[in-house]
């Protein structure tokens, strides 16, 4: 039997097998992991849980956060990100990629347990608008600093920014060693940037909105040429999220032109969007550093990594669970660079210990009563 030597600090002490029963023993039927790495939440939409139609495609979701985005007080909002922040870590979640476009969570992420790194998204389709975007983004930095929070500026993706702002964003990321960027995550995507078509395209011209050029290839491919363009990609980690129309083409140029890539999955927000998942075997295919999100409440019921887990399970049932669970942890602590202190069960680390209930031993895999509580 396994069994993990903790001191009073939560820090591992000694990994092995138990020998020798004391008063301190604790017995759990499950499994024992590492605190979860989320890499991929915006926890400052958590006041929309519930308010989304699902299934409306990238366009109706853009729609729907336009005109429902702030309709909570401030106060409320606040309260409601509270919440699912000590959900998250009561839930095993010991570190966290957020996304925030405002300074609202940022008491909250100041205060809790969980070790949170902020990308400050960026976004705007007009060019002769990036200077002011950019210094909004780094007043928000400045902001999160002084908090004691890790932040800097990113790009949210490259349909909804003036190749200008893409490029400004982009150095400003790289500058700090971290970009995380929503990459492929709609078919409308691909059709904007491949063909110049498409609900989004139509939409951004209906309301007077210029759109990204027409490139005629895949939007990772142009988002790695702005990459390259800035002449600043060396060793910077780089998180590209959804990925849920990614193709081939798009991962063997990604992988080849980028060193320290990492590939943030979320199904259940892709599946409440788009009714679609990302190819997840393409992925593994090509050695992919794969990592787990939960995405927004805006696009999900839940921000539950052991969910996100299931639905793995789910459309991908031969997946084996200790890979799954290496990318919910491990590779996130990668990621996020922290991994001497989270990610892996190893003498002096501090990850939490968390606690999977009602797994499924026949099959190996977590079961429809399967949960997670924080332990440590």
């Amino acid at each position: 039997m396994g069994v993990i030597t903790l001191d009073d600090d939560g820090k591992i002490h000694k990994i092995g097998q138990l020998n020798e029963e004391t008063e301190s023993t604790e017995f759990y039927n499950g499994i024992l992991v590492p605190g979860f790495v989320n890499t991929h939440c915006h926890i400052e939409l958590s006041h929309l849980k519930g308010a989304f139609e699902t299934g409306t495609g990238m366009t109706g979701f853009i729609k729907q956060i336009t005109e429902l985005r702030e309709r909570a007080e401030r106060d409320n909002r606040v309260l409601s990100l509270e919440k699912e922040m000590k959900l998250l870590y009561d839930s095993g979640v010991s570190a966290m990629a957020d996304i925030s476009n405002c300074g609202e969570s940022f008491s909250s992420k100041s205060l809790s347990p969980i070790y949170t790194r902020t990308f400050i998204e960026v976004f705007g389709t007009e060019p002769e608008q990036s200077t002011d975007i950019m210094l909004r983004a780094s007043h928000l930095k400045e902001v999160a600093h002084e908090l004691g929070i890790d932040a800097a500026p990113t790009p949210h993706s490259c349909y909804t920014m003036s190749t200008k702002l893409l490029r400004d964003s982009c150095n400003a990321a790289l500058s700090e060693g971290w970009l995380s960027y929503h990459n492929q995550e709609s078919w409308e995507e691909e059709e904007m940037i491949i063909n110049g078509r498409g609900p989004l395209s139509k939409r951004y011209l209906e309301r007077g909105l210029s759109t990204p050029p027409v490139k005629g290839v895949p939007a990772l491919i142009y988002f790695l040429e702005i990459l390259k363009s800035t002449g600043n990609l060396n060793n910077q980690k780089i998180l590209l999220v959804h990925n849920t129309f990614t193709n081939q083409e798009s991962v063997i140029r990604a992988t080849e032109e980028i060193k320290s890539l990492f590939w943030a999955i979320c199904p259940l927000s892709n599946l409440f969007i788009h009714n679609a998942l990302p190819p997840i075997e393409l992925l593994r295919r090509h050695n992919a550093a794969i990592t787990i999100g939960t995405d927004s409440l805006s696009s999900n019921t839940t921000l539950s990594i052991t969910e996100e887990i299931k639905a793995i399970h789910k459309f991908f049932p031969k997946i084996p669970l200790r890979e799954i669970l290496e990318w919910s942890s491990y590779n996130g602590a990668r990621f996020l660079g922290i991994e001497d202190r989270f990610g892996s069960f190893e003498p002096g680390k501090s990850p939490g210990v968390v606690l999977i209930e009602n797994i499924d031993w026949e099959r190996e895999r977590l079961g429809e009563r399967s949960f997670s509580r924080r332990l440590v």
